[in-house]
């Protein structure tokens, strides 16, 4: 099995086709992606618990109106067996999540690059499979630590390793289009819960009966069927031989045209020691802060800026629609669509501005989403004013795809900055960046809400400023970028250096016959096995996107 998992045996053959890796990737990715989804068993969480009347019991918070309240609550929820669950309880999940996602990627790069990504996928699927397996047993057991212990701390490690696994394969495989691969994975990770969502739904109304609200059944359930896809995925990674080439391609010799295009190699060791490092940390924590707190809140926010508007009554704001539990249900709903909507510009916006940096260069589509995210923000705060619905919708529209697109293409700026023997430890470490962004935004976003709303400001007028600080977020974010410069010579590692690195990475050269011969093998196109690889992928994106315009659609009515 240890040599059956080994890096050397992931060595892909001389008829292996390249396009049959962005599928496996696509089947990890879209597997852990449904940590993105976990707030669809929020509400039938809360309510799990459930007296001799049928009526849910108190939740073991209930009534707490400070941060330390809320926190000396979750305190007594973790072990309480007697009491419900908060949001708020629930919610440190999701905080765990993409904690641990970036923590873990910065530990375990390194590791991964060695071990290959074959073993680092199986790996996660065993954290991300068995994380799901122990939330099941703690919702039986109404334990909630174990569920921050099993989806929280063991799935979010999981979900760290999936999320880097393909990460430098796929650019290794497509070095003439480095965007486009990484962004057709990452895409999978914005589309998990897109898949998972409804999918969940449709499970714990399967499963309910009894007084049973059906979630650890469909914990259960999840990850029987994520273990087969993540499995498959795993099994499926393939790295290409050192000095292999897509057939007829060859590196850019225009040194003037191609400034930004590294030559060399960085070592791990070396990476953070340089300023591009950090300037693109900067980057991506910014270009993440402010989609993330935005799109956290997207529903509340469209139903508090437009209130009456939204169910045919202008006159009628969200104060008093929230009085009517008819208007209020009509609201939600059309809250709901746009989120759908978003959800699908955020994922698409994932291939489509990745793959649109092949040609356009990664410094300047990461100037276009800071200088055209300020201006949406800005005119954000304005259309707000006048209850345009179809212009505001276009303007997050095109923020979700823009914040999609900056994870899909910073892996592709990190392998033109730094090489790619290390480009995915690289990614790993940066993505610390998504981890103080997921607390940065939503903190930002929500504090700012909270205070104007207790200082009586009306609910229609709470967001403008919010769009503005956000606004402020991208100008430091565009000038983080344009300080971005071509890394220096002293940080690459020499042909020596490098002949080591690969030696350790248990990478071995294909003769040249051999990489001739894969070169055509990738280029002849589908053959049944691509085709097949990309029917089980394809198959699961078109129910969730059709489950996610079935719900977008309300907006259009």
């Amino acid at each position: 099995m240890a040599n059956f998992l080994s890096k050397e045996n992931t060595v892909a053959k001389a008829d292996f086709n390249r396009w049959l890796v962005p599928p496996a990737a696509l089947a990890v990715h879209l597997s852990i992606g449904m940590g993105y989804g976990f707030s669809v068993f929020w509400k039938p969480l809360g309510s799990a618990l459930k007296g001799a009347d049928g009526v849910p019991v108190a939740a073991c918070a209930a009534g707490a109106a400070t941060f330390a309240d809320k926190l000396a609550g979750t305190a007594k929820a973790l072990f309480a067996t007697d009491c419900n669950w908060t949001q708020f309880d629930l919610g440190w999940m999701f905080t765990l999540f993409f904690v641990l996602l970036g923590c873990s990627a910065a530990l375990w790069g390194g590791w991964l690059e060695r071990a290959g990504p074959r073993k680092a996928g199986l790996v996660s699927m065993l954290l991300w499979c068995g994380g799901l397996l122990i939330s099941a047993y703690g919702i039986y057991l109404h334990q909630l630590w174990l569920m921050w212990l099993g989806s929280g701390v063991i799935g979010g490690i999981g979900l760290g390793l999936g999320y880097i696994s393909p990460v430098s394969t796929l650019i290794k495989w497509f070095p003439d289009r480095r965007g486009m691969a990484t962004g057709m994975a990452i895409m999978g990770f914005g589309g998990g819960a897109m898949i998972g969502s409804p999918l969940a739904t449709k499970l714990m109304a399967y499963f309910a009966a009894d007084g049973s609200v059906g979630v650890w059944q469909t914990f259960v359930a999840l990850a029987g069927i994520y273990f087969v896809f993540m499995l498959w995925g795993a099994l499926g990674y393939r790295v290409p031989p050192s000095g292999w080439q897509p057939a007829n391609w060859q590196p850019a010799t225009n040194k003037k045209a191609n400034a930004m295009i590294s030559a060399g190699h960085v070592h791990l060791k070396n990476a953070h020691k340089t300023p591009q490092f950090w300037l693109l940390w900067l980057v991506l924590c910014m270009n993440v802060s402010a989609g993330i707190g935005l799109i956290g809140a997207a529903a509340p926010m469209l139903q508090e800026t437009f209130g009456g508007a939204l169910v045919g009554a202008p006159h009628l704001s969200y104060a008093d629609i929230k009085l009517d539990a008819d208007l209020t249900a009509a609201a939600a709903a059309v809250g709901a669509g746009f989120v759908g909507l978003i959800s699908l510009f955020n994922i698409f916006g994932r291939f489509a501005w990745a793959t649109s940096s092949d040609k356009l260069g990664r410094k300047r589509t990461y100037t276009i989403f800071f200088v055209l995210g300020a201006i949406m923000y800005c005119t954000a705060s304005y259309v707000a004013g006048f209850k345009s619905l179809a212009m505001f919708a276009a303007i997050f529209c095109v923020i979700a795809s823009m914040y999609g697109g900056g994870f899909a293409t910073i892996p592709a700026y990190l392998a033109d900055m730094f090489g790619t023997q290390f480009v995915g430890a690289i990614h790993g470490r940066l993505l610390t960046a998504w981890s103080t962004a997921g607390i940065l935004g939503p903190v930002v976003v929500n504090y700012m809400h909270d205070t104007r709303l207790e200082a009586n400001v009306p609910f229609d007028q709470i967001y403008a400023p919010i769009f503005m600080v956000l606004a402020g977020m991208m100008v430091v974010g565009f000038i983080a970028n344009l300080l971005v410069k071509p890394v220096a010579a002293k940080y690459t590692m020499s042909d020596a250096e490098l002949a080591a690195e690969r030696q350790l990475a248990h990478e071995k050269a294909a003769p040249v016959k051999a990489t001739k011969a894969m070169a055509v093998a990738a280029k002849a196109g589908a053959s049944y096995k691509v085709a097949i690889a990309w029917a089980l992928v394809l198959l699961p994106i078109s129910y969730g996107v059709w489950s996610t315009v079935q719900k977008a659609w309300i907006l259009f009515h």
